[in-house]
C-alpha cells in the first residue's frame, strides 16, 4: 500500500529549500510515496518544478479564505501522515481541516504557538539543531532512510538554463551578492559590499547583484551601487526565482547575510560566506558553509544576555539595529581568499 504523506511548510524560501531536503529523502527511498507539500504562494514558484510531488497553494494574505480553500483541496482525503513542519500559529490553526492518521509536530522543545495541541506525535528531541537537521527529524519520525549528506533536485527549466549559461559566458568567473534580507537592520552596509566587490574584480572575479523586488532590496542595491563602479550586473527584480537559482549555481560563490539565496544556493552547490549577527548560523546558516560563515553572533548574544549561545534557548536572537557593522570587510575578504583559492 502506497504511504500518503502532507507536507505542511508555508514559508519562507530558505526554509522551504531546507524542506525540499527532506523531499528529496522521501521520494529516493520511498518512490510511491504520494506526497503532497502545502506551500507558500512565492515559495511555491521555486519549488513547483519538483518531480512527482503535489503542491497545494497556501496564500496566507487571504486570511479566513486560504484556510477554506485548503479544506476544499483536501476534503475527501486521509492521509497516513502530516508533517506539521511550521510552528506558526496560522499553520497550526490550517492544520485542522487535514485528516491524517499521524500528525507529527516538533518535540516539546521546539513547540511554540500552541503547536503541541495540534499533533498526535512529536519528533525525537534534538538539542541545538540547524533548521534542516530538524526537519530531517520529520523524516525519521516517518522511518525514512537516512540520507547524509542532504541532497536537493530542483530542476530548473530550459529558458532559466539559457539565460544563466549566457550570462555566464560573457562574464566568465563570477560571485553572486545577495545583500539583502528580510528585514533592514540584518542587511550589511552598502559600503562594505562595495569593498568586498572591489576585492573581487581585482581578483578577475566579475560580480553581479541579486535579490528580490522590493524596495528595500532595490535601494540596497542602488547604495551599493553609489560606491563602487565594480557590479558587472545589476539583477536585483529582475530575474524569477528559477533564473536566480541557475544563476547561483553558475556562481564561484555567493555573499548574502540570513536569506533565501544564501539557502538556494546551498541546494546547488555552491559555497556561501553568509553575514551573521542576529541569529545563530549554526542554526539557520547556510547548510554546507558554515566554515566560512563571517559571524558575530556569539559576542552579541553574551554581551546582551550575560551568557554563552550554549546556555540560552535554542534561536535567541539578538537585538539591535546597528548590530551588523560588526562585521568587518576584511574578515569578509579573508573568506573570499580561502574560497577562491
Amino acid at each position: 500500500m502506497k504511504k500518503k504523506i502532507c507536507l505542511m511548510r508555508l514559508s519562507a524560501i530558505g526554509d522551504c529549500c531546507h524542506a525540499a531536503a527532506l523531499v528529496h529523502r522521501i521520494k529516493t527511498h520511498w518512490p510511491d510515496a504520494q506526497l503532497t507539500w502545502i506551500i507558500g504562494k512565492v515559495e511555491y514558484q521555486l519549488m513547483k518544478t519538483l518531480p512527482d510531488v503535489r503542491f497545494i497553494v497556501f496564500d496566507k494574505k487571504q486570511g479566513k479564505a486560504a484556510i477554506r480553500q485548503l479544506q476544499e483541496a483536501v476534503k475527501d482525503e486521509h492521509f497516513d501522515a502530516l508533517l506539521m513542519m511550521q510552528v506558526a500559529l496560522r499553520a497550526n490553526l490550517a492544520s485542522r481541516v487535514i485528516k491524517a492518521k499521524e500528525r507529527i509536530g516538533f518535540d516539546w522543545a521546539r513547540s511554540k504557538e500552541l503547536h503541541w495541541l495540534f499533533a498526535n506525535k512529536r519528533v525525537a528531541p534534538h538539542k541545538h539543531a540547524h533548521v534542516l537537521d530538524g526537519f530531517m527529524d520529520f523524516g525519521d519520525a516517518l522511518g525514512v532512510p537516512a540520507q547524509q549528506p542532504p541532497q536537493w533536485h530542483i530542476p530548473v527549466p530550459a529558458e532559466a538554463e539559457e539565460k544563466a549559461n549566457e550570462l555566464a559566458k560573457r562574464l566568465g568567473r563570477y560571485a553572486v551578492i545577495s545583500p539583502a534580507a528580510s528585514k533592514e537592520e540584518r542587511n550589511w552596509l552598502p559600503e562594505r559590499y562595495a569593498e568586498v566587490a572591489d576585492y573581487l574584480r581585482s581578483k578577475n572575479v566579475a560580480v553581479i547583484l541579486c535579490g528580490g523586488p522590493a524596495n528595500m532590496d532595490k535601494s540596497l542595491a542602488t547604495a551599493i551601487l553609489s560606491y563602487t563602479g565594480n557590479i558587472n550586473e545589476n539583477l536585483v527584480g529582475q530575474t524569477t526565482l528559477h533564473e536566480m537559482l541557475a544563476i547561483l549555481r553558475n556562481a564561484s560563490l555567493v555573499i548574502a547575510p540570513d536569506t533565501g539565496p544564501a539557502h538556494m544556493a546551498t541546494t546547488v552547490g555552491t559555497p556561501v560566506i553568509g553575514l551573521y549577527t542576529h541569529s545563530n548560523p549554526r542554526r539557520t546558516g547556510p547548510y554546507n558553509s558554515l566554515a566560512h560563515v563571517a559571524s558575530v553572533y556569539d559576542e552579541c548574544i553574551e554581551e546582551q544576555k550575560g551568557k554563552g549561545w550554549e546556555k540560552l534557548p535554542w534561536g535567541s536572537r539578538a537585538k539591535g539595529k546597528k548590530l551588523m557593522s560588526r562585521i568587518t570587510t576584511n574578515s569578509v575578504v579573508a573568506l573570499v581568499d580561502q574560497l577562491l583559492d
